[in-house]
């Protein structure tokens, strides 16, 4: 009896800490294929920007799981990424931000979404909104961003989201840290 609960716990443990490693690596993967396709190469890196705890207390937006990189290519920096997540009406979506080399938007693009109602916020007409937004710039739902019907939940979270991640990246920039 101890041996089969000893290999059910060691499945479960297992098959856990797989599905974690699958999800990163799923996200890893289409974070570096919208990478790929903006900057229109294969040739690029990333550099994780470390950002530390103490640092990391003082913004809203989370930072340090690897999240922030930085974009080369050849010796040339060509911008930045951020990997977020924010919250949906009962689940969570993940999304990605392309930054120029000051921190103005040039593509976000929602890449896990896990609810059945709300994916609108994928679609690339309702997401170029974001574009060229930068850290001097709020963002606000209603008023700056379009509603879309069935996804006000969504709406508010990626909008809030964005605008809570300018205001962090403000904040790091002004204290030299990024």
């Amino acid at each position: 009896m101890k041996i089969r609960m000893s290999v059910v716990v060691l499945l479960v443990v297992t098959f856990t800490l797989t599905s974690f490693t699958n999800h990163s690596k799923k996200i890893e993967k289409k974070v570096n294929k919208e990478i790929t396709n903006y900057f229109g190469t294969e040739e690029f890196s990333t550099e994780v920007i470390k950002i530390s705890d103490a640092d990391n207390s003082t913004v809203k937006s989370e930072f340090g799981k690897d999240n922030l990189l930085k974009i080369v290519s050849a010796d040339s920096l060509l911008g930045y990424a951020y990997i977020g997540n924010a919250p949906s009406k009962t689940a969570t979506f993940d999304y990605l931000v392309i930054f120029d080399e000051n921190f103005s938007i040039l593509k976000s693009k929602v890449l896990i979404y896990r609810e059945e109602y709300g994916g609108e916020i994928g679609s690339k007409r309702w997401l170029k909104q974001f574009i060229g937004k930068s850290m001097d710039d709020q963002i606000n739902f209603p008023g700056d961003i379009d509603a879309i019907s069935g996804a006000t939940i969504s709406v508010r979270s990626m909008t809030r989201a964005l605008d809570t991640l300018l205001k962090s990246i403000k904040a790091l920039h002004l204290n030299q840290i990024i």
